[in-house]
């Protein structure tokens, strides 16, 4: 099915005035193929690529239903319900939301975890036609009894990989087992496993599956390429990248929230504006580093796979994959954040020694094989040279302090070979002195050879009795 404006998909004219007034003449394919079936009330499964219009694919039809099924929402009973993964992209629902319908007077309201709750209370309270959450926070207000969901009509789950692949999975039970099962049910997703697929098959009832791309498809305009390089040399290539005035606008993924901070530490000891969204960071710092990475006044910004899933500029320029992620379609969705709105975009990814199998695993994904850019685990040969033996001491005469003649050293031994005394150093035979000088028939030695000190083997043993140890004893007597 194709549609040349969205009059044709049947929207209601409040709506096409807000997509005219943010600039949307012509839909996107996801929405081309979903928002009829959606306005019919179908349950969907929707697989398109990230950047490709899916919010605005389960935002239009809702808000129209909504609009056409008009009536007062009760304290803390929202209509329609949206689940998201994470903070910043349920605040880019809720904003969306807001935009479409404009002119619908629907209420909208957003509530995730890391600030206080109060005011999501409060909002709860007076009543909201469409929430967007995320899943603990929305678990933490269902069971203080300040949400209610028995009334929701419309279910969507956003980012669905994510939100079922990825820990989230016991929440979202846990919410779904509070809703009516009289409901319309949406599940969109960038990518979709099998053993994913199979479970979102359980939370739908009789799903249209609508895929725009092949499963695990990267975007047509990314220009992907590779470096293979050393876990400790990952830093120092980044930085050399980054000085090319080329990367105007960079998104870097970490696998870890400390990787993504010792990153940001390194870049700007090299002078380069950079910051680090993760889930440990506050939602101030977070929504301060998106806004320096939106307004360019910090043109890197290295995140980790969730924290990513709500950052939505079209404008990024590279995606760096310095850690490569160990679910192969997070590689997809990775490198998806770059070339949107019909830009190009180029994805670089670093690959150390024990990433070979992620790399494998991705290309046999993607089903094609990544161009090789650089190899920096090669060490170059040092070249076979000689270290020159040290120079020997020069003496000059001039400087010789008068004295006596210098020792001369032996000449040395013309053959190796074991050690034979000279002649006039054997001992000689004859009879034994009685002071023990060699002399006489030599007596057999009891333990071994004799000791470096001893004249003869025997000698020491010999002494008087009486005479070991008498000056020490006439010693302790004075």
């Amino acid at each position: 099915m194709t549609a040349s404006d969205f009059r044709s998909l049947g929207l209601s004219e409040p709506l096409l005035r807000a997509l005219e007034a943010r600039g949307y003449t012509e839909p996107t394919p996801i929405q081309t193929r979903a928002i009829p079936h959606l306005l019919a009330g179908r349950d969907l499964l929707g697989i398109a690529q990230t950047g490709t219009g899916k919010t605005a694919a389960f935002a239009l039809p809702m808000l129209q239903y909504l609009a056409e099924h008009r009536q007062r929402p009760l304290p803390r009973q929202p209509r329609a319900l949206v689940l998201a993964p994470t903070r910043e992209l349920a605040t880019q629902i809720a904003d969306s939301c807001k935009a479409y319908g404009q002119h619908l007077h629907l209420r909208t309201a957003v509530i995730f975890g890391g600030v206080g709750q109060t005011p999501q209370v409060q909002a709860l309270r007076s009543g909201i036609d469409i929430l967007v959450a995320t899943p603990g926070r929305l678990l933490d207000l269902i069971q203080q009894r300040h949400c209610d969901l028995s009334a929701v009509e419309i279910l969507v789950l956003d980012e669905a990989d994510r939100m079922l692949d990825m820990g989230f999975l016991p929440d979202v039970r846990r919410i779904l087992a509070t809703l009516p099962r009289d409901r319309q049910s949406l599940l969109f997703s960038a990518t979709m496993p099998d053993d994913v697929t199979d479970l979102a098959h359980r939370l739908l009832h009789d799903p249209l599956r609508v895929e725009v791309t092949p499963p695990a498809a990267t975007a047509d305009r990314v220009v992907q390429s590779l470096w293979f390089v050393t876990k400790a040399g990952k830093r120092d290539l980044l930085t050399e990248l980054l000085a090319d005035p080329v990367f105007e606008r960079t998104l870097v993924f970490t696998r870890t929230k400390h990787g993504a901070d010792r990153v940001v530490r390194h870049l700007r000891t090299a002078d380069i504006a950079a910051h680090a969204i993760h889930g440990n960071k506050s939602q101030g710092a977070r929504e301060r580093a998106l806004d320096d990475f939106r307004s360019g006044r910090a043109p890197v910004l290295v995140a980790t796979d969730i924290a990513a899933r709500g950052i939505d500029v079209p404008e990024i320029s590279h995606v760096v994959n310095f850690d490569l992620p160990n679910v192969p379609e997070s590689y997809v969705h990775r490198i998806g954040r770059t070339a949107r709105a019909g830009r190009e975009g180029i994805a670089i990814s670093f690959c150390d020694a024990e990433e070979r199998e992620y790399l494998r695993d991705i290309e046999k994904l993607i089903r094609q094989r990544i161009h090789v850019a650089g190899d920096r685990t090669r060490t170059p040969a040092k070249p076979a040279t000689r270290e020159p033996r040290p120079a020997a001491r020069e003496v000059r005469a001039t400087a010789a302090p008068a004295g006596p003649a210098q020792r001369q050293r032996p000449a040395p031994r013309t053959a190796p070979g074991p050690y034979e005394p000279s002649p006039e150093k054997r001992r000689p035979e004859g009879p034994r002195s009685p002071h023990g000088v060699h002399g006489g028939q030599a007596r057999p030695r009891r333990h071994g050879p004799a000791r470096p000190n001893d004249v003869d083997g025997m000698a020491r043993s010999e002494r008087p009795q009486g005479q070991r140890g008498g000056r020490r004893r006439a010693r302790s007597r004075r």
